[in-house]
């Protein structure tokens, strides 16, 4: 089997490095608890799996050649994108509204919400479902995947290797966002600062769900 591995980890790098709907889940959650991170970037990688196994058993292919599908996956997404950016909003001004009745006292470091459990299954599933739901990962592994391999081997093997090869890069790179996110948690613990994130991080959700749907 001969595939192009370095035009390959080109593409995959760039895609990494352009900021997505799995880049915010992956970045917020990783201010608000790093193990958090850590799960939603777990999930984010799970969902991509699910595309490359669907890929190479070409079950996207159906999927990408109906309208209706295509567009229905389109429109789960953008309203799950819409409900993480509301959420974020409300959970900032509810932030806002407790600051102004402490007058302002700093609270420390940001308190993650419920036990550990569960805010690893919180940021397992919001990376899970924000990369299933999204249409343009399987279309990365039908359009985009099949440029780098060899036409006379099996291209669901070579598929599936170069699916998992993005799946581990991802993760490495997902974990040293989680790192770096990590250090940035004492300024993001103060009020003013993280009402801030809260709210653009909010609204940028709901920008591009709003935009993922304009366009299905």
């Amino acid at each position: 089997m001969t595939v192009d591995l370095l035009g390959f980890l080109g593409v995959v790098l760039v895609a990494y490095v352009v900021p997505g709907p799995d880049f915010l889940v992956v970045l917020r959650s990783a201010a608000e608890d790093p193990a958090k991170g850590r799960a939603a970037a777990l999930g984010a990688q799970t969902g991509l799996c699910a595309h490359m196994l669907a890929a190479a058993a070409g079950l996207s292919v159906i999927a990408t050649r109906s309208p209706l599908v295509y567009d229905g996956i389109k429109l789960m997404g953008a309203a799950y994108l819409v409900y993480l950016g509301v959420r974020a909003v409300l959970a900032a001004r509810r932030a806002a509204r407790e600051r102004r009745d402490t007058n302002g006292a700093p609270s420390g470091a940001p308190e993650a919400e419920g036990p550990a459990r569960g805010r690893l299954r919180s940021g397992f599933t919001e990376g899970l479902l924000t990369n299933v739901l999204n249409p343009k990962a399987a279309l990365f592994f039908l359009s985009v995947l099949p440029q780098f391999v060899d036409g006379d081997g099996s291209m669901a093997q070579q598929i599936f290797f170069l699916g998992m090869l993005d799946v581990v890069i991802g993760v490495a790179y997902w974990f040293a966002l989680v790192v770096v996110a990590a250090r940035l948690r004492a300024l993001l613990a103060r009020p003013k600062v993280r009402h801030r994130w809260e709210r653009t991080t909010g609204w940028l959700f709901i920008a591009i769900g709003v935009s993922v749907a304009a366009v299905a």
